[in-house]
């Protein structure tokens, strides 16, 4: 278990290096007294471990920017790749800035030689709400939420394909969430394209990751209460699984299953060291009152008849 004891925990995101597994996470001080002030002053955190058990503290990766900067109010959720063209480590994060009022959330990245000293991209950020697709501020919305980029090389078109958290422009309030989609050829320069799927009948589709598991695509994502359709009864706070037909979808949100780890919010899975696919993700609870702001061990996964991720019994 990853824990704290000055800091909250919460979002992680998970690298192999073949040797270690680094842990990046948002991290925020207890002395805030209310957990529900953190998300305002997130920073980067960072760890490493050999088992996903054990982890020892490094370094912080990021912070929040000085103003003016795109990520002057905090440093959000993202991922991490190598890339073979410099050898070097790319970690795609979400910036947060207060223009008009409200809240906007851009995405860019940093780089790394050793996944320890961070530089920022210069010409951050590199992918942000694309108005004729997605809902913004520049189309009437009073914040905008793009972020939680999950970045990956695609084999099939050769190219690295970013998928995000967003809200599909015109959507309704508890349906709008989407996936959406940029792809680069070089992890610098990104075009924004249409998402990749329509509304999926959430408020929220936070926290995204595709993988292939046992020769099936799945795609996890978590959604919080607030952002539930009252019109889908039966879900709840959590973290949960979709079908895909490849890495890139479509992604079947109608057969959404919650992956039954209670009160485990943000998950990511990964492999470990024997090749089993595990569950890593903060204890959130399911209110604030239960909030524990720690990464729980590693829990076993299996892929069901039904291509969706449950706990290993």
């Amino acid at each position: 278990m990853l824990e704290l004891a000055d800091h909250w925990i919460w979002d992680c995101w998970l690298f192999d290096d073949g040797e270690d597994f680094h842990i990046f996470f948002l991290r925020a001080s207890k002395a805030l007294i209310d957990p529900d002030r953190r998300h305002m002053h997130a920073s980067i955190g960072h760890a490493k471990s050999k088992d996903l058990k054990n982890w020892m503290l490094l370094p912080d990766a990021l912070v929040a920017a000085d103003a003016p900067a795109w990520d002057e109010v905090a440093t959000w959720t993202g991922s991490v790749v190598k890339n073979p063209a410099d050898n070097l480590y790319y970690m795609f994060y979400t910036g947060l800035t207060r223009p008009s009022g409200g809240l906007v959330q851009q995405i860019g990245f940093a780089t790394s030689s050793d996944l320890i000293a961070w530089t920022r991209n210069p010409d951050n950020p590199v992918t942000s709400a694309d108005p004729a697709y997605y809902a913004s501020q520049e189309n009437g919305d009073p914040d905008t939420n793009w972020r939680d980029p999950w970045v990956f090389f695609d084999p099939r078109d050769q190219k690295w394909h970013m998928l995000n958290t967003a809200d599909i422009k015109g959507g309704g309030l508890k349906t709008r969430a989407t996936v959406a989609h940029a792809i680069s050829d070089d992890l610098e320069k990104w075009q924004v394209l249409p998402p990749l799927c329509g509304e999926a009948g959430f408020g929220q589709v936070e926290v995204i990751q595709v993988e292939e598991v046992e020769g099936k695509y799945v795609l996890v994502f978590c959604v919080g209460n607030q952002h539930l359709n009252e019109r889908k009864p039966g879900f709840q706070t959590g973290t949960y699984s979709v079908p895909a037909d490849s890495l890139t979808g479509p992604f079947h949100f109608e057969r959404t299953q919650i992956i039954n780890a209670d009160g485990i919010y943000a998950g990511r899975i990964i492999k470990d060291r024997s090749g089993n696919w595990v569950l890593l993700g903060f204890v959130g609870g399911q209110n604030t009152s239960e909030f524990k702001g720690r990464i729980c061990d590693p829990i076993p996964l299996i892929l069901t008849s039904e291509a969706v991720l449950k706990i290993k019994e």
